[in-house]
């Protein structure tokens, strides 16, 4: 049987810290069984054996950092054991062939030095004329043409230009191979090689300045999210545009549910519920605002894949709920409690909490009036959800009652979505949502 590696549990991730083995070496284990749990750069995840056997070694221990695709492990059947003896006698039969190939190399290169003096000597001459020469060089023009025709996101253009990586040599993992300023960074550290480990001596040995209570190290998840707000807010255009809803009809409707029973052995609609239903079906009667930015192209999505922030400890996850416009208010409900529950006790495939068309996400629940929030790359808008408050309001006999309100904030991307477009769709919600009834049919 292989040995097992380090899995790639998201599209961003390029390195794991194994924080928890939960198999013992000598435990015999299953396929499907949990083994280790693992952080990446979004989450700390369970992680289950891929193979029945027996866990013979373990090459990484609890809090060790490795690459994607380093051995990690190996799970032996019966009677196999893990090839250690090769590994250490490796360095050894090594070190007698370079021995051996010694004399050779100092052959070669004596060589070789006598080839560059040679050529150095022939070069002298023309040294004045190298800046012209190099100024000519038709080069810059190629790489440009290349570039143009790669399928590449603006950040990976400008991060590429920075690091000096050609984007033609760079394998996108995005929708459709686009190259990513993931991919970007990480053909610029495998190009420079050894210098790039430098930071992890630093990390070992965090300094506090005075009056610093403590230095806490970034977890994987939170380099990530701190990386993706500067992709945000930095090359996306935000812009907001704010609604104050009368939430009383929702309050009506899911009172009438509750006196209704819903069922005993259901879990309750909550107006959160109701607020994804109505986001999920508004951009279906206004699709033009389900789409993203990608180069010099608009990229409109066939379903709407709902994400749902959830904060979990020490960050935020977006499971996604996909083609919601075909689920019901109920389906949306449950499927909602599960993906939260599964998000928060790291029992999330990496699948479901990817990609995306838009996101909801809702502090009301911690007592938030109104809020702005950062639109999620490459996606165009995001809704931020306040609480419903209790406040007189006019009615329509010009009386002040009490009343219901909710405030939401819709951050758009303006290279995808104007004014008059945001406007559309919150002009829908509202729509929606003061007329509850439309969501249950």
């Amino acid at each position: 049987m292989p040995e097992i590696q380090m899995p790639k549990l998201s599209d961003t991730m390029t390195e794991g810290t194994l924080v928890s083995w939960k198999k013992k070496k000598g435990d015999k284990v299953s396929a499907g069984d949990v083994i280790a749990e693992i952080e990446t750069d979004k989450a700390t995840m369970e992680w289950e054996s891929p193979e029945d056997g027996t866990l013979t070694e373990i090459y990484v221990e609890e809090g060790g950092t490795v690459n994607v695709g380093d051995k990690i492990g190996f799970i032996g059947g019966e009677g196999e054991e893990a090839p250690k003896k090769e590994e250490k006698e490796e360095p050894e039969a090594k070190e007698k062939t370079e021995e051996k190939k010694e004399p050779e190399k100092k052959e070669t290169k004596a060589k070789e030095e006598k080839a560059e003096e040679k050529e150095e000597k022939r070069a002298e001459p023309k040294k004045e004329k190298k800046p012209a020469a190099e100024a000519e060089k038709p080069a810059p023009k190629v790489e440009k043409g290349e570039e143009a025709r790669v399928k590449a996101s603006p950040v990976a253009r400008r991060v590429a230009a920075e690091l000096g990586v050609d984007l033609a040599s760079v394998k996108g993992t995005g929708p459709e191979g686009r190259v990513t300023e993931t991919d970007v960074r990480a053909a610029a550290k495998s190009k420079t090689g050894a210098p790039q480990k430098a930071p992890a001596a630093a990390k070992a040995a965090p300094s506090v300045k005075a009056g610093e209570g403590a230095r806490i190290q970034l977890s994987g998840m939170r380099k990530i999210i701190a990386q993706r707000l500067v992709e945000s807010l930095g090359p996306v255009p935000h812009f907001y545009l704010t609604i104050d809803i009368d939430a009383g009809p929702l309050m009506a409707a899911r009172e009438e549910l509750k006196s209704a029973g819903e069922g005993a052995d259901t879990a309750k609609i909550t107006v959160n519920d109701f607020v994804l239903k109505a986001a999920v079906q508004a951009a279906v009667k206004v699709p033009r605002v389900n789409a993203s930015f990608d180069g010099d192209a608009f990229v409109q999505y066939a379903d709407v894949d709902l994400g749902i922030a959830v904060a979990i400890e020490d960050g935020l996850l977006t499971p996604v709920i996909r083609a919601a416009q075909n689920k019901s208010l109920r389906e949306i409900s449950e499927l909602v409690k599960d993906l939260a529950s599964r998000a928060r006790n790291k029992r999330m495939k990496p699948e479901e909490f990817q990609g995306g068309t838009f996101t909801v996400s809702n502090l009301g629940g911690m007592g938030i009036d109104s809020f702005s929030a950062v639109i999620n790359p490459p996606q165009g808008f995001i809704l931020a959800i306040g609480k419903i408050t209790n406040v007189p309001v006019v009615d329509a006999s010009d009386q002040i009652v009490a009343g219901h309100r909710m405030i939401i904030t819709m951050s758009c991307d303006h290279r995808v979505i104007d004014g008059a477009l945001g406007a559309e769709y919150l002009k829908e919600l509202r729509h929606l949502l003061e007329n509850p009834a439309l969501l249950l049919v």
